[in-house]
């Protein structure tokens, strides 16, 4: 399990998410009039808090553009941790598609990300302005939506929550020189970790076959009876509509009215509402003789005007994870005394041959 390659990103897309937040948020200044004389977005960017403080403290003028200037926010990723709280069972799983096939996904591991928003500005005004256009969003908690595994378009809603606000007046010198006020917001993200996702569906077992043999030598016993299963839908998946209903029936009714029989064939399986019927005869062209509650389905009234389906093995190949399924079950007698390869997945002699030459 361990060495196989993956990397959904999540804990970036979380980091990328969280800063989002934060990258639109400006401050005015007015003069004594209340007209307002600037508009300033703030600046952000990821790193600690410690490295604007040593440009600051390299540049004292904070009102030097060719400097870093004030005001500014930083944000970093302070820790990673199992979160217990919502925890789910580790065998359980879900369905997802990948828009043409259909994945079984283990369930998501539950982690709490931390992060530290860092607020620096030389006027407390500024630092206010910022403050109040973040805490309103946050009671305490505020949901982001996040795409953590694009390839099977699992999208959550991870929740940041506030934890703490704390408040730093950073300054050296006399009291006419102030560097920088400090604001520190710590948040906590609920985020999920996703392990593997199989590239492709064919871990899903879709045939059963097994080989009979009536001598006991394994080294030259030779195929003599094959059984083979595959699911067997009990739904109609691709919505073919191939008829409707002219008439209703009864439920005990086994001559069944439709539209048009061209496109039915006695043995076909038909499904009407979730009744499974089994054509046993085309009567004329637009009435079929059925075998009713056919697969073990309850037998029902149904109206006219209903639809119609032959199930496939189109639907059979579109069977869900979880959906209720039967079987089609074959079986083969051979006399040709050849042997199954699963590399080729073909009879042949040569898995005959390469036994032997291996027990030489």
């Amino acid at each position: 399990m361990l060495g196989t390659y993956f990397y959904h990103e999540i804990l970036r897309k979380t980091v990328i998410s969280f800063g989002t937040l934060f990258n639109d948020i400006h401050i005015r200044h007015k003069d004594n009039t209340g007209k307002s004389i600037s508009d300033m977005k703030v600046a952000l960017a990821y790193g600690p808090m410690q490295k604007f403080l040593a440009r600051i403290e390299q540049q004292p003028d904070l009102n030097r553009a060719t400097q870093i200037t004030l005001p500014r926010m930083s944000f970093e990723m302070t820790n990673i941790a199992y979160d217990a709280t919502r925890k789910s069972t580790i065998t359980q799983t879900f369905k997802a598609s990948d828009g043409s096939n259909l994945r079984k996904v283990f369930m998501p591991v539950p982690y709490n990300i931390g992060f530290e928003l860092n607020i620096l500005v030389k006027l407390n005004d500024d630092a206010l302005q910022i403050i109040e256009q973040i805490l309103p969003f946050f009671q305490p908690a505020f949901n982001l939506t996040v795409d953590l595994v694009s390839v099977i378009g699992e999208k959550r809603d991870i929740s940041v929550v506030l934890d703490n606000i704390s408040f730093q007046d950073d300054y050296e010198g006399d009291f006419a020189t102030r560097r920088a006020l400090i604001y520190t917001l710590n948040f906590t993200a609920k985020t999920y970790l996703f392990g593997p996702v199989a590239d492709t569906p064919e871990g899903l077992i879709k045939k059963v076959q097994l080989d009979y043999h009536t001598n006991m030598d394994r080294e030259n016993a030779r195929r003599e009876l094959r059984y083979v299963a595959t699911p067997q839908a009990r739904k109609d998946y691709d919505n073919d509509n191939t008829a409707t209903l002219t008439f209703n029936i009864s439920k005990n009714e086994v001559r069944v009215a439709i539209n048009d029989t061209s496109g039915f064939a006695v043995g076909d399986r038909i499904v009407i509402d979730s009744e499974i019927m089994q054509v046993k005869e085309k009567s004329d062209a637009t009435t079929l003789v059925v075998k009713r509650g056919f697969s073990s389905t309850i037998k029902a009234e149904h109206l006219e005007n209903s639809k119609v389906n032959k199930l496939t093995t189109a639907d059979d190949n579109l069977i869900d994870i979880g959906d209720d399924f039967g079987f089609n079950e074959t079986s083969s007698i051979f006399t040709d005394s050849l042997q199954y390869n699963p590399a080729t997945r073909t009879d042949s002699w040569w898995t005959l041959i390469l036994t032997k030459l291996e027990n030489l």
